[in-house]
């Protein structure tokens, strides 16, 4: 479930764009398999003022922070140019499924080990995702809660109750047993809740957010929250059983609570121990301003191609936006393009039309509101007087931060055209999430979204399935179709992915004819990294580099 823009930098959806370096690679290697260097200390600067390593509370992406210290089931094989696959990491395969994709066999690989070398089981895993079930933890991503049979009820393992759903008939076998088929189980196994956790561990919870015990090549040596988190090799690590993770430098240091501007000139000097190292958080408007002056720093610039969907959602059950001809003219009334410029100009995304987004295997290309990027005003005025709403007043919530608030107003602005009144309504961060999710006082709501796994499912079932309708689910235009929730339904049980696929492409039409959001633009993510770094580049999904490759010139 991933977050708008500008609440986590882990997975937030970005409004910055930079020069025509898509997926490309700052200094060095552009492909890993080309060999990587190996030492040095990585320096990884962070905004963020807690990170959070505990794997039932995190909601990390596969490929970043998380990932170097903790293996799961499943990786992601993201490469620039190659629509994400799902792989093997713990796990022989990505899974075996039977009963019609209700059940979902794993087998581990042979010689893997914790930190202080004790084997890894199916037990563990069993225990970690156990513990994610727990409500003392909170927050993580937990897809698989509702799926697991008897996941409803659970309150997690610590007062000594197991989860029957999964089962380990020996310690290197764990069975999955689902409320119904789930095609896309792979994908869900790859999140940070199927990491494991030696059985019994990680009753303090505290103490095992600071330091889970490691499975991946690193481990914590240190971690002093809000300042600076030491991670250093994990000899017990194998790379025979590990085709996603490099290893390169000997140490990785995050250093936390970085002011954004700081970060970028830091880097763009590039002296010392900046060299070594590359910022976290995608680069704002101001930030590649700084950059797009200085001709080295702009080689040392990883862009993502368009990814994360912005949009604006309509509340489709209250007042005039309940009907679908006043939703379908707003399509036309919106102006894109001064939207794009307000968002940082021409390179800050490409136009949206659909509702899955680039970058995700089986999405179809189509528009079914054409016009021009600016819009069709006089389309849009015909319709809405065709409608009886010619003198329609809107209330547009949003973010109050400035560039949330110019987005808005392009927004605004270009309703305003078609006789559309937009009063603005920006609230603080903590506020508009709440309202937009549980409330429905608003006709409009300014948003964006990531997936947190490369499957049209995440696209589709999060914003627009009626069940994710208030109560803290992201169906923010408040959209309900019984045709849709079927076929999402369908979708969501069929093993076949390429059949899959087919159905998630036919709800992303139907959902689009009924036109409950108005598609805005598919943005773009820039990092900057400094001259020794090496590998660092952002594939076609997620728009974030891959932190499991990335390695420092030696």
């Amino acid at each position: 479930m991933r977050r708008p823009k500008r609440l986590f930098t882990t997975a937030a959806v970005a409004v910055a764009a930079a020069l025509a370096l898509s997926a490309c690679s700052g200094g060095g290697s552009s492909d890993a398999s080309s060999g990587t260097a190996k030492g040095g200390t990585l320096n990884i600067l962070t905004t963020a003022t807690a990170v959070h390593l505990d794997p039932a509370t995190s909601q990390n992406l596969n490929i970043t922070t998380l990932g170097l210290v903790l293996r799961r089931l499943t990786a992601w094989d993201v490469q620039p140019g190659k629509t994400a696959k799902v792989v093997p990491d713990l796990a022989t395969n990505t899974g075996d499924s039977s009963d019609g994709g209700k059940t979902w066999t794993y087998h581990l690989k042979s010689g893997l080990k914790f930190q202080d070398g004790t084997a890894i089981t199916s037990k563990d895993i069993k225990w970690g995702i156990e513990r994610s079930f727990a409500p003392t933890l909170t927050g993580g991503l937990s897809y698989h809660k509702s799926l697991l049979v008897g996941g409803d009820t659970y309150k997690g393992p610590f007062d000594g109750k197991t989860l029957d759903s999964i089962e380990t008939p020996d310690d290197s076998t764990i069975v999955f047993k689902l409320n119904a088929a789930y095609g896309d189980w792979p994908w869900l196994v790859s999140m940070p809740a199927f990491a494991p956790v030696p059985e019994g561990d990680g009753t303090n919870t505290g103490e095992y957010d600071a330091k889970p015990v490691a499975s991946g090549p690193y481990q914590v040596q240190s971690n002093t929250q809000g300042s600076q988190i030491t991670l250093v090799r994990n000899k017990y690590w194998s790379a025979k059983t590990d085709s996603v993770r490099t290893a390169g430098p000997s140490k990785v240091v995050f250093k936390e609570s970085q002011d954004p501007s700081t970060v970028t000139q830091t880097l763009i000097a590039d002296n010392g121990d900046a060299k070594d190292s590359f910022g976290a958080t995608y680069l704002g408007a101001a930030e590649l301003n700084q950059v797009r002056s200085n001709p080295s720093a702009q080689d040392r610039l990883a862009t993502s191609k368009a990814g994360p969907i912005q949009y604006m959602a309509m509340n489709t059950q209250k007042g005039k936006l309940a009907d679908k001809q006043v939703r379908q003219a707003l399509q036309y009334a919106v102006d894109k393009k001064s939207y794009r410029i307000a968002a940082g100009g021409a390179l800050a995304g490409t136009y949206a039309s659909t509702l899955i987004t680039p970058g995700i295997e089986g999405r179809e290309d189509y528009d079914l509101y054409k016009a021009s990027a600016s819009g069709d005003v006089a389309k849009a005025k015909s319709m809405l007087k065709a409608a009886g709403a010619d003198n329609l007043k809107l209330t547009l919530l949003t973010q109050n931060d400035s560039s949330s608030l110019a987005e808005a107003q392009a927004l605004q602005a270009g309703l305003k055209r078609a006789g559309v009144t937009v009063t603005l309504k920006p609230e603080d961060l903590d506020s508009f999430y709440t309202d937009a999710t549980n409330g429905s006082d608003y006709d409009l709501v300014l948003f964006s979204w990531q997936p947190d796994f490369p499957s049209a499912n995440a696209n589709i079932q999060p914003l627009y399935d009626s069940s994710q309708i208030g109560d803290g689910g992201y169906n923010v235009a408040h959209y309900s179709n019984p045709e849709v929730d079927a076929l999402i339904e369908q979708a969501t049980g069929t093993v076949d992915r390429s059949a899959a696929e087919k159905l998630w492409a036919q709800a992303d039409k139907t959902i689009m004819e009924d036109a409950p959001v108005v598609p805005l633009i598919y943005a773009k993510q820039s990092f900057l990294a400094g001259s020794n770094v090496e590998n660092f580049r952002v594939a076609d999904f997620p728009a974030y580099p891959n932190y499991l490759v990335v390695s420092l010139k030696q």
